[in-house]
């Protein structure tokens, strides 16, 4: 396990200096190009309430994923971290994303004591916009470390009739050929990027 735990870490490092090397406006480019490959999916277009992460820095801008979802009148899921996991939780507006407290961490999150509707109790979701440093073409994903997404996305599957899509957005710096992964490193059903067919 060490052994694995250890290829994790060095991969991560791998790609955040891949990333570095990418100016604002490749990574604006590779954006716009994601986000109009996400509008176009049609689990997408169908789906009513979606779960995304809120980026940071290094990550595919979910800002605009946001403002889509709630120009397109869909319900728009979050995730909020605590020492006992994580939820997806209710944004109602762009309002309130643009108000959100930022973590030490630097990501927007809802406050823990704010009261919100939690995804997985009030009807679940049909799809999911997945983070991660790393993924193949075909679904392995590297998260940060800390297993959150994992273990969310095992609940879901487990908690819903019918799984939500589970979709990936990445820079194709964060595209490798192999991944170290475990048997608890759940696969997700595609992962975009600006070379992705």
């Amino acid at each position: 396990m060490a052994t694995i735990a250890t290829a994790k870490a060095a991969t991560r490092q791998e790609i955040v200096e891949k990333l570095k090397t990418l100016t604002t406006e490749e990574k604006q480019r590779q954006c716009k190009i994601v986000l109009e490959k996400l509008l176009n999916l049609p689990s997408f277009q169908n789906c009513k309430r979606v779960s995304t992460y809120l980026s940071i820095d290094n990550e595919i801008d979910t800002e605009p994923i946001v403002r889509h979802i709630f120009e397109t009148g869909k319900e728009c899921f979050v995730p909020r971290y605590s020492k006992a996991g994580m939820q997806m939780v209710k944004l109602s507006s762009m309002n309130d994303w643009e108000t959100l407290p930022v973590t030490s961490w630097g990501i927007k999150q809802p406050r823990l004591k704010d009261e919100r509707d939690d995804a997985l109790e009030t009807g679940g979701l049909d799809f999911i916009v997945v983070p991660g440093v790393g993924f193949t073409a075909n679904g392995l994903r590297l998260g940060h470390g800390g297993g959150y997404y994992d273990k969310f996305m095992t609940k879901v599957k487990a908690s819903q009739e019918v799984p939500p899509a589970l979709v990936g957005l990445a820079f194709n710096e964060q595209v490798l050929e192999e991944l170290p992964v475990t048997e608890c490193d759940v696969q997700i059903d595609r992962v975009l990027y600006a070379d992705s067919q």
